[in-house]
């Protein structure tokens, strides 16, 4: 099963803290960035997942992230800390910008059992699809 949903995007203290630590390849920062928080009723719909994989609509882009239930995130909507595993999703657009769309953008998220990747890892994904 999968569910259509709002990814929001921003900073948390605990990422901000490690990210101008340069921690950025630690576990601790693995733990604070790699997360989906969702709310408590799309949690139960998709059956209380420990991780979650987040799918830009059009499947070329995923990423598996640990699974945390929230009562302060609106149903219909997630949230991740504005770090590597986000940017795997985020659409890359900015409309003239400079700054991509890290509110609101669409994308599916689904139950997984696949394994949660370290920063470094992520970026060498990321290098490989060019």
């Amino acid at each position: 099963m999968s569910l259509e949903v709002k990814l929001n995007t921003g900073s948390t203290i605990d990422e901000g803290r490690l990210a101008k630590g340069g921690d950025k390849l630690t576990e601790d920062y693995k733990m604070e960035c790699a997360v989906c928080t969702i709310n408590p009723e799309d949690f139960e719909a998709l059956g209380r997942p420990e991780k979650v994989m987040v799918l830009t609509k059009d499947g070329v882009r995923c990423v598996t992230v640990r699974a945390r239930e929230d009562g302060s995130v609106p149903p219909g909507q997630v949230f991740m800390p504005r770090a590597i595993w986000a940017n795997v999703v985020v659409d890359p657009e900015t409309f003239s910008t400079g700054s991509p769309l890290y509110k609101g953008s669409p994308v599916l998220i689904e139950p997984t059992n696949a394994e949660v990747l370290g920063a470094a890892e992520i970026s060498k994904m990321m290098l490989r699809r060019g």
